[in-house]
């Protein structure tokens, strides 16, 4: 874990950005595609965790992004091209564009000043989206990733976002994956090491305190 103040240098509202990735109801929500991963979301507490986030970057002034993950109901312009992709077009519910399947899941709260960013192809939130734009024409320096899933769409963001020029700060306990057991593996042996990793906790901490710091 980075030292309070090495973290609160890196989240200066100014030019840090929350990312939340495809937590949407059709991935964690109660009629998930997903199941299992909908399940561990929200068992372990992660879903909450981002929840708690985002109103703290409400409040603080920092930027929300929030990647959703949809298709067509025709299908057009989805990628085939991995097993993945081939998997998701049998599942019994699916992230339709303009379906309650790609609406924000509850407890995470939008509000009027956050970006949705909508993609119909691939993997990542960055590659081939309006996000890398988004964040550079916000001036951010500090990308904040969150989100499902820590088998796939998240170690693609932190490594889409490093190999752009962002530092990376990931919450371990606002990320979830399958099976559990697999989230800790992958922050400890993948992501921490070019990622600097924090607890929810920790970040919101340095986020009030950089709050409390503008107000006096």
């Amino acid at each position: 874990m980075p030292s309070y103040d090495r973290l609160g240098e890196l989240l200066d509202p100014a030019t840090t950005v929350l990312l939340t990735v495809e937590c949407q109801q059709g991935v964690v929500g109660p009629d998930s595609a997903l199941p299992e991963l909908a399940e561990e979301a929200r068992s372990s507490g992660a879903l909450a965790n981002v929840a708690r986030l985002v109103a703290a970057a409400h409040e603080g002034g920092v930027q929300v992004i929030h990647a959703i993950a949809e298709r067509r109901p025709d299908g057009r312009g989805a990628s085939r091209n991995a097993r993945l992709f081939r998997a998701v077009e049998r599942l019994p519910v699916q992230q339709l564009s303009g379906t309650t399947a790609v609406r924000l899941a509850a407890p995470i709260e939008v509000a009027e000043e956050d970006f949705v960013v909508r993609r119909l192809h691939g993997l990542s939130p960055l590659q081939g989206t309006e996000v890398d734009a988004l964040l550079r024409n916000l001036g951010c320096r500090t990308l904040i990733v969150t989100g499902v899933s820590a088998n796939v769409a998240i170690p693609n963001a932190v490594f889409d976002a490093v190999n752009r020029g962002y530092t990376v700060v990931v919450p371990t306990d606002a990320i979830a994956g399958v099976p559990s057991d697999y989230t800790p593996a992958m922050i400890r042996h993948t992501l921490a090491l070019v990622a600097t990793v924090a607890t929810t906790d920790e970040v919101l901490a340095c986020v009030s305190r950089r709050r409390r710091t503008v107000r006096r």
